[in-house]
C-alpha cells in the first residue's frame, strides 16, 4: 500500500498525531510532507509506505494559507498560543494595510520565528527558546506570491497567502506589523492548498477506518508531474537491477514504468544517460 493522503488536519491536534492515526489504521510506516502547528488547520499531505520517497520532489511546492492577523498585540511565538509580550499597539487602518501588502512579495529574505523547528547547534529553535537561551536566526530567501487582503475588522486581519515551501506564515504578520509601525500576532491559520493537494479534496482522520483508508489513497504517480516514460524489457531489466541505459529523453526527470504497465519510480536522465533516481516498488 503505497500513496498519499490529502488529510485536513484540525486546528489543536499535532501533525505527529494525524501521522499515527493513519499508521495504526494501515499498520504501514508513514510521513507527513510539511507539517502544520497544533494552532493550524487544513492541508496535511500523508504518505503510506514507500511514497514517503518523494518528500523532496514535493516539499518545495506552493502553497496556500489563509490567515487572521491581530493587530496590537505582540507574542513570544508570534501567534498567540504564546506568551504575550505586549499589548495595547496601534491599529493600522485598511488602507495602509493594502499599501504595505506589495512590499511584502517576491523573493525576499525572512527571519524564521524562534519559537520554530529551525536547527541550531543540534537544537531545535523551539527548545532553545522554552529554556530562556538567548540567539539569533539568520533570515532565509523564501517566495511569497501574492498576499490579498480578504477581511478586516476590529484589530484583525484576514489574508490569503501563496507561497513558496519554508515560507513562516507568522514572520509575515510579524513583518507586515513592523512595517505598519505597530506589532501584531497570528491568530489562526488554514493552509487550503499544498502542492496539487487541496482541502475541497481532503479528508478527516476521524473518518477513516481500515476498510475504507485505501478509497482515500492518492497513487503515487498522480501528484508527480514529470513526463512519462514506458520501458521496454530489456530497458527495464537493466534500470531495476541499478544498471543505467542510454536513451533519447532531453535532460531531466521522469515517470518511469514497468513493462506491465505499473509505475516504478522516478528516473533521471542527463546526457543521453537514463538512471533510477527514487524507486517506489
Amino acid at each position: 500500500m503505497n500513496g498519499i493522503i490529502n488529510v485536513n488536519k484540525l486546528q489543536g491536534v499535532s501533525s505527529a498525531r494525524e501521522v499515527a492515526r493513519i499508521k495504526r489504521i494501515t499498520g504501514i510506516s508513514c510521513g507527513h510532507m510539511g507539517t502544520l502547528d497544533p494552532m493550524a488547520s487544513g492541508v496535511l499531505p500523508i504518505a503510506v509506505g514507500n511514497a514517503t520517497r518523494l518528500f523532496d520532489y514535493l516539499l518545495t511546492k506552493t502553497k496556500t494559507y489563509v490567515a487572521t492577523f491581530r493587530f496590537g498585540e505582540e507574542y513570544d511565538t508570534l501567534d498567540t498560543t504564546g506568551t504575550i509580550l505586549k499589548s495595547g499597539g496601534r491599529i493600522p487602518t485598511r488602507e495602509e494595510i493594502e499599501k504595505v501588502i506589495p512590499t511584502l512579495t517576491g523573493e525576499i529574505m525572512q527571519i524564521p520565528p524562534k519559537y520554530s523547528a529551525k536547527n541550531i547547534g543540534g537544537k531545535r529553535g523551539y527548545q532553545l527558546a522554552r529554556a530562556g537561551v538567548e540567539f539569533e536566526l539568520p533570515p532565509k530567501k523564501v517566495k511569497i506570491d501574492t498576499i490579498n487582503l480578504l477581511d478586516f475588522e476590529g484589530n484583525e486581519c484576514k489574508v490569503e497567502i501563496v507561497c513558496g515551501g519554508g515560507t513562516y506564515v507568522r514572520s509575515i504578520g510579524r513583518d507586515m506589523a513592523c512595517a505598519l509601525d505597530t506589532f501584531a500576532a497570528m491568530s489562526s491559520l488554514i493552509r487550503t492548498a499544498s502542492g496539487p493537494f487541496n482541502i475541497e479534496n481532503s479528508v478527516n482522520t476521524e473518518e477513516l477506518t481500515s476498510e475504507n483508508v485505501e478509497r482515500y489513497l492518492i497513487p503515487c504517480d498522480g501528484i508527480i508531474n514529470y513526463p512519462c516514460v514506458n520501458l521496454s524489457e530489456k530497458e527495464a531489466k537493466k534500470l531495476f537491477n541499478g544498471i543505467s541505459i542510454q536513451c533519447c529523453q532531453a535532460d531531466g526527470l521522469y515517470k518511469i514504468y514497468a513493462p506491465n504497465g505499473s509505475f516504478y519510480g522516478i528516473s533521471e536522465v542527463n546526457g543521453g544517460i537514463m538512471k533510477v533516481r527514487t524507486k517506489l516498488c
